[in-house]
């Protein structure tokens, strides 16, 4: 044991009370260096006042670990302040002011006890120890000041030239190089003579997506998002490769135009019930969980649009509505969403709720950290105009032409059922997969209740920190949304049902180079594209750098 520590443990409680304040004093200014987007707003009148006895504080109780210090400090020398409602709040961090406010209780009670001669409590020799450890940590505490000195010089800069008080910038800009080949021609659905069909250009792409998220907060546990886009990356979709099994996961041309993508305000009621309200771009995939932690980001991802998730997240896409999840960090999580796809458009067929709309609700259940599976059901309705180019989409681009518009764009509701996992088996390593079956039928025109049914599955393996720190191997094999069955037959004779299988193959390597760079190759391949085995295999090969900030 030191001389100095020896020292400090002979000393009275006068002494230790002092030491005490300097050391709260020197790690509240150390938290308040470290907090620099947390704002915590303390009533004017939490005003501090002397106490007499402990027992006024309503949270300090006689097991408390200090509850006899505290009792010395206050019926002894009457030299601790609490707050006007009672507390103590000893476990929260001292403010400068609380220190100030504190030591000048005790500085009082101290020339009070001099002054009335109560040499009994306060003796000359604790008044020169005092004095003689000041003198030896004066480089301490002249270090320090100038520490304090130095965060408020930082404090008064971030606070003249600080973004917003409530809201913070997040941003990622992807840059990609694209190419498609393995055939000459564009994939045709089922029934449909490959010799119909159009040349494929494949001319190497270089493009980008950039999106600029505004996140504000007003109480600590809400948030305000607006993502602002642009891109102009061309899909592989229909127009360019005849299939949207081709597309990838962060593709869409706007030709870099700057827009709106999303706004919603998500906020909690209690700690089992989390709420979010989208006015414009809802995304049911980034509102509930959708078992595929390594998959899910587009930026981040899977490289293609079907490897991301299951395509029964994909409904309602784009639109406004709300989405409830209760329980969100219990084993049992249950989650709930209504979006309307034009729900700004008052005319005959659309609003809120008079117009497209998808409904979903799921059950998840984990019993540990290593595994986790759901049961997901969603409803919709699509008519007319759902979307932008004013067509059915029952899948989100994902799967087959006959799957996205079974019966030749007349309107539809249809029964979605899922099941989702994923298993970790270790802490670099994660399976998961799912399995989706629908139903739709046909609600208008002279195909008006004519019955289609659908398939599609997928699985897929990660290997985290593969090769270097945050970067991941991935896979995904599966089958893209498939028509098993249809009553519509169009005019010309063909039924709009998927004959053969297509598969979706793809492997990727998101190599982390640094904390906000991420460099990903890989490769997308489709065996019969569109279900149809007379198609050639298309592949398409992507370097897509993801750079966050």
């Amino acid at each position: 044991m030191t001389t100095q520590l020896r020292n400090v443990l002979k000393l009275s409680p006068v002494v230790l009370a002092a030491t005490f304040f300097t050391a709260n004093s020197a790690m509240a200014a150390e938290v308040n260096e470290q907090v620099t987007s947390v704002s915590v707003l303390t009533s004017q009148s939490d005003n501090i006042g002397q106490v007499t006895s402990v027992s006024q504080f309503s949270d300090v109780q006689p097991t408390d670990w200090a509850f006899q210090a505290l009792q010395s400090l206050v019926e002894r020398y009457g030299c601790i302040a609490g707050y006007p409602n009672g507390t103590y709040r000893g476990n929260r961090a001292l403010t400068r002011y609380e220190f100030a406010a504190g030591l000048n209780a005790c500085l009082d009670r101290v020339n009070e006890l001099i002054a009335t001669a109560t040499a009994d409590l306060v003796r000359k020799e604790d008044l020169a120890t005092l004095q003689r450890l000041q003198e030896e940590f004066s480089a301490e505490l002249a270090t320090l000041r100038g520490r304090v000195d130095a965060l408020e010089a930082r404090t008064a800069e971030l606070e003249a030239n600080q973004f917003s008080t409530t809201t913070k910038l997040v941003g990622e800009a992807i840059f990609n190089i694209s190419d498609i080949f393995g055939s000459d021609n564009r994939a045709v659905p089922s029934g449909v003579n490959p010799a119909t069909a159009q040349d494929l250009n494949s001319n190497t792409i270089f493009a980008d997506r950039v999106r600029l998220n505004l996140l504000s907060s007003f109480f600590g546990s809400d948030q305000l998002q607006i993502r602002l886009q642009s891109r102009n990356i061309t899909p592989y979709g229909t127009n360019v490769t005849g299939t949207n099994m081709t597309r990838l996961g962060f593709d869409g041309n706007e030709s870099n135009d700057n827009l709106l993508e999303k706004l919603n305000y998500a906020f909690k009621l209690g700690d089992a019930l989390s709420v979010k309200i989208d006015a414009t771009g809802g995304l049911l995939y980034e509102n509930i969980n959708t078992f595929t932690p390594e998959f899910n980001s587009s930026g981040r991802g899977a490289i293609s649009r079907y490897g991301r998730f299951s395509p029964i997240y994909r409904v309602g896409e784009g639109g406004a509505g709300a989405t409830l999840v209760v329980n969100p960090k219990g084993p049992i999580t249950v989650s709930a969403a209504y979006l309307a796809d034009r729900a700004n458009n008052p005319n005959d067929g659309s609003g809120f709720l008079n117009g497209g709309y998808a409904a979903l609700g799921q059950i998840s259940f984990q019993p540990s950290q290593a595994f986790n599976i759901g049961l997901t059901y969603a409803r919709t309705y699509q008519n007319i105009g759902n979307v932008a180019n004013n067509s059915i989409n029952l899948f989100g681009s994902t799967g087959s032409q006959y799957a996205n518009n079974p019966f030749g764009g007349a309107a539809l509701t249809a029964d979605h059922y899922g099941v989702e996992a994923t298993l970790r088996l270790g802490p670099k390593v994660t399976l998961g997969g799912w399995y989706g079956y629908s139903e739709a039928e046909a609600k208008s025109g002279p195909r008006e209740g004519n019955n289609a049914y659908f398939e599609y599955w997928a699985a897929n393996v990660a290997f985290k920190d593969f090769g270097r720190q945050g970067s991941v191997l991935g896979f995904v094999f599966g089958q893209p949304p498939k028509t098993t069955g249809n009553e519509f037959v169009q005019a010309n004779g063909i039924r709009r049902q998927d004959r053969d299988t297509s598969y979706h193959l793809e492997a990727l390597y998101r190599l982390q180079l640094t904390d906000n760079i991420a460099v990903t190759p890989g490769v997308l391949v489709i065996f019969n594209p569109e279900h149809n085995d007379r198609n050639d295999t298309v592949y398409v090969g992507t370097l897509r750098t993801t750079f966050t900030f």
